[in-house]
């Protein structure tokens, strides 16, 4: 059963039809229906009885099911929500989510592999209908603002994004279709929330859709390494929020 998983995924990257990061992402899934299949073949190769047969009917229900889901179902909208809370007020820290400096720290090993990953953001105007541009590993996402409540809310819509990860593969380039239009983040939100003792809470929120079956394994893959993008922009933002604060701090006592 496990050689005949290897065969099918070296023959898959072989043909420049899959990338080594995606298969690996699937392969939990697939690995559950390998040993799905094989099962069923143990209980008709052995059993030979009616009762074998509804062991294996059973099984068939389960990849089926997922089957129809993907006939029937529109891929749905889900919300991810990150927060990290910043030493500095609400005006100091808005400054930084409408535009922040290239990220410097170090990348975690599956942003190395392969997953987009944000460097810096700009923007172009202020108030609603300005652009804000957030740059990543594949290309920019752009974003224009929606809701320009400062320093409470900052909101955007996501009009253009670039591919979701840059596949590893023996190829400069393959053919995959699913990194092109089968994740899509629809909008985004910052939000800013005053707390004593002049610091803040930061939330980042993003809203997207994944075209992928089966939805719940795809959507737990991918709100996983939202979280961690997330993560990786509301850092930067503490960073530069918090030594801004402590330079304001400084200057103010001399």
């Amino acid at each position: 059963m496990w050689l005949s998983l290897l065969l099918v995924a070296g023959a898959i990257l072989l043909f420049a039809l899959e990338g080594v990061l995606c298969l690996a992402m699937a392969l939990p899934m697939a690995a559950i229906l390998a040993l799905m299949g094989g099962l069923i073949g143990r209980a008709i190769a052995t059993g030979g009885s009616r009762g074998g047969l509804s062991f294996a009917a059973t099984l068939f229900v389960l990849p089926t099911g997922a089957l129809m889901e993907k006939v029937s179902a529109v891929a749905p909208t889900y919300e991810v929500v990150t927060s990290v809370d910043v030493a500095a007020a609400p005006d100091v820290v808005w400054t930084r989510v409408v535009q922040f400096d290239e990220i410097r720290e170090q990348l975690a090993w599956y942003f190395r592999a392969g997953i987009a990953y944000p460097i810096r953001a700009t923007i172009v105007g202020s108030g609603r209908g300005a652009i804000r541009r957030c740059e990543f590993s594949t290309g920019a996402f752009v974003e224009p603002i929606t809701n320009w409540d400062a320093p409470r809310q900052l909101a955007f819509d996501v009009v253009e994004q670039p591919p979701p990860l840059r596949e590893l593969s023996i190829y400069s380039r393959i053919y995959a279709p699913h990194v092109n239009g089968y994740f899509r983040s629809t909008r985004g939100e910052f939000r800013l929330i005053r707390l004593a003792g002049g610091h803040t809470r930061l939330e980042g929120h993003t809203w997207y859709n994944v075209a992928i079956y089966p939805q719940g394994y795809w959507r737990a893959m991918s709100e996983l390494l939202l979280h961690r993008i997330h993560l990786r922009v509301l850092e930067q933002v503490k960073r530069e929020s918090e030594t801004a604060a402590k330079a304001e701090s400084v200057a103010s006592t001399n």
